[in-house]
């Protein structure tokens, strides 16, 4: 049985009653699911019924190959901004969208930079070796004895005072 907008509102009106006030998007964004095949991008509605202070907050899942969902543009004013800052960032087309365009990256990216399908750090990377930041490996800060007398080990500082 596939979901449909139909039964999205008949569930909705048997929890809440008939008439439902959900008059303001809170929120609007995505999320990048790499190991969920066929349905890797999701687009996340927080909207809020001012009237009774309730919110509910819903996924729209979506193919990373042909990432189309419909705009909400023509419900929520307020979703405008979001949808192009969601389709900047993570490539969701959202179709009859007024003016879907890249709004903070430059237009020559041909990739969408919160999508989890780069490494994080470059791994052939010296600078960051934990052994420089004394983490791990036989150099650090305060761990080894040295001709400098400015670090020492352990066992060799001394014991606090206690005072009674």
């Amino acid at each position: 049985m596939a979901l449909t907008n139909e039964i999205v509102k008949q569930r909705l009106v048997e929890k809440f009653g008939e008439q439902l006030h959900f008059k303001f998007l809170a929120d609007l964004q995505a999320v990048h699911y790499p190991d969920k095949k066929g349905a890797e991008l999701a687009v996340v509605y927080h909207v809020h019924n001012l009237k009774d202070n309730i919110r509910i907050r819903f996924k729209v899942f979506a193919d990373i190959t042909k990432p189309d969902v419909f705009s909400a543009t023509a419900l929520f004013q307020s979703a405008n901004w979001m949808e192009r800052e969601t389709y900047d960032f993570f490539g969701v087309n959202f179709l009859g969208h007024p003016n879907l365009i890249r709004v903070l990256n430059v237009d020559e990216m041909d990739y969408f930079p919160m999508r989890k399908e780069f490494p994080l750090e470059d791994q052939s990377r010296i600078d960051k070796d934990d052994e420089m930041f004394g983490r791990g490996g036989s150099v650090g800060f305060g761990t080894q004895k040295g001709t400098h007398h400015d670090t020492i080990a352990e066992d060799e500082k001394p014991e606090p005072k206690k005072e009674f």
